[in-house]
């Protein structure tokens, strides 16, 4: 399933809201933000081995409490 594409809701004015930052910071798209915030974001867990350390760094960076 390489590639393959899932979707997501967002809400309209969440999505306006990030077509604006988007375009301001300079992404080809707000689609193209979106990826790489979520990319960025997830790069935070590659280094966890197990559910527990997730769910610490998932409160660290204040997600869960």
């Amino acid at each position: 399933m390489l590639g393959a594409k899932k979707k997501i809701k967002i809400d309209k004015d969440l999505w306006e809201k990030i077509s604006v930052i988007a375009k301001a910071a300079g992404y080809s798209s707000a689609d193209e933000f979106v990826i790489h915030a979520l990319e960025k974001e997830m790069a935070e867990f590659e280094d966890a081995e197990t559910d527990e350390e997730i769910r610490k760094k998932l409160r660290g960076l204040g997600y869960i409490s």
